[in-house]
C-alpha cells in the first residue's frame, strides 16, 4: 500500500543557523562526536543548535538493531568505542557551557553488557567536569546490573522510549525490543531509586489507535513514570516506514490534556516534539525536582 499523504503546513523544520550553531558545529566535530540530531535526522536540530544545546550518541554511530522508524545506520556489529569518549564529551559540554545534557546511544547487543559500563563512564565525566551539570541519560532496554549501572553515576533523568503503542511494537521496532522489555526498563529504574525522574516517548502517525495511545499512557503510569513525550512520526527517507496520518496540533493539545489527568508531572506533546526537546523544560516542571 502506497500512502500519499502531503505534509501539512504545521510541519515546519527550522534550518540551523547563526553563530551558536556553528559553534556546536565546531565543537562536536573537533572532538570527534556524534548527535542524535544529525544521525536520527531530527526535526529540532536547526532550533535546538540555535539554542547551544545537542543531544549526543555515544558508542559509535553504528546500532545493532534494525527499527523501522529510525534512519540510524545498522550493523550486526558497532564500531570500536572510544577509549576517550568520556573525557571529549565532558570537554564538548564544558566548552558549550551547558548546565542540562542528554546523552543517548545506539544499541550495541554486540558488547558483553551492551555498552552499558561505558555508558555510566560518560556519565560520570560529565558530573566530574562540571558537577553543576544536570544529566539525562536516554538509555537502550538495560535491565539488572546493566541498569544498575547507570544508576549508580547519578543521572537527574533516566529516559528510555516504548517508542509507539503495544499493537505495532513488532511492526515498528526490532524483533528485540517488546513494550514489556520497555515497561521493565523504566520499572526498575524507580524499584531502585524512587528520587530519579523518569521518560518515555510516543511516535504517532505510525497508524495507531487512540485507544492504544490511552492505554500506553496507562501502561507508563502504572511504571511510575513522570514524563512524557508525543511527537509525530516523519519518515526520515524511503527506507523507513511511511507516515501513516498527520497528527494535527489540536489533537496533540488535547492528549496532553488527557496525560497530565492520568498523572504524568510533564507532558511534552506537539509535532515536531521527540524525547529530548524541550528536555531541560520538562525536567523543570516536574515537581520532584
Amino acid at each position: 500500500m502506497v500512502i500519499n499523504h502531503k505534509k501539512p503546513d504545521w510541519i515546519r523544520v527550522r534550518a540551523p543557523s547563526g553563530d551558536k550553531w556553528k559553534k556546536v558545529s565546531t565543537i562536536i566535530a573537533q572532538r570527534g562526536l556524534h548527535t542524535v540530531c544529525d544521525e536520527a535526522h531530527c526535526p529540532n536540530k536547526g532550533e535546538c543548535w540555535g539554542m547551544g544545546t545537542a543531544t549526543f550518541m555515544i558508542l559509535g554511530d553504528v546500532c545493532t538493531r534494525h527499527c523501522g522508524f529510525c534512519a540510524v545506520a545498522t550493523a550486526k556489529t558497532g564500531r570500536a568505542v572510544r577509549n576517550d569518549e568520556a573525557d571529549e564529551l565532558a570537554l564538548a559540554v564544558q566548552e558549550l557551557s551547558l548546565d542540562y545534557v542528554v546523552l543517548t546511544s545506539v544499541d550495541r547487543d554486540d558488547l558483553p553488557d551492551r555498552g552499558a559500563n561505558h555508558f555510566a563512564r560518560c556519565i560520570a565525566a560529565i558530573k566530574e567536569k562540571i558537577n553543576t551539570c544536570k544529566v539525562e541519560a536516554l538509555i537502550p532496554d538495560y535491565c539488572g546490573d546493566e541498569l544498575l549501572s547507570i544508576i549508580n553515576e547519578a543521572p537527574d533523568t533516566i529516559a528510555h522510549n516504548i517508542e509507539t503503542v503495544r499493537p505495532l511494537q513488532e511492526k515498528v521496532r526490532d524483533s528485540r525490543a517488546s513494550f514489556d522489555k520497555s515497561l521493565r526498563t523504566l520499572s526498575e529504574v524507580k524499584s531502585a531509586c524512587p528520587t530519579i525522574l523518569t521518560k518515555s516517548s510516543l511516535l504517532l502517525g505510525l497508524g495507531e489507535k487512540e485507544d492504544d495511545i490511552l492505554s500506553a499512557m496507562d501502561s507508563l503510569r502504572s511504571a511510575s513514570v513522570d514524563i512524557l513525550v508525543m511527537g509525530q512520526y516523519l519518515q526520515p527517507s524511503q527506507k523507513q516506514l511511511p507516515v501513516q496520518e498527520y497528527i494535527s496540533p489540536d489533537t496533540f493539545a488535547r492528549l496532553k490534556k488527557t496525560a497530565l489527568d492520568k498523572g504524568f508531572a510533564a507532558v511534552v506533546s506537539s509535532p515536531l516534539a521527540r524525547t529530548s526537546y524541550l528536555a531541560k523544560t520538562a525536567f523543570e516542571g516536574s515537581p520532584l525536582d
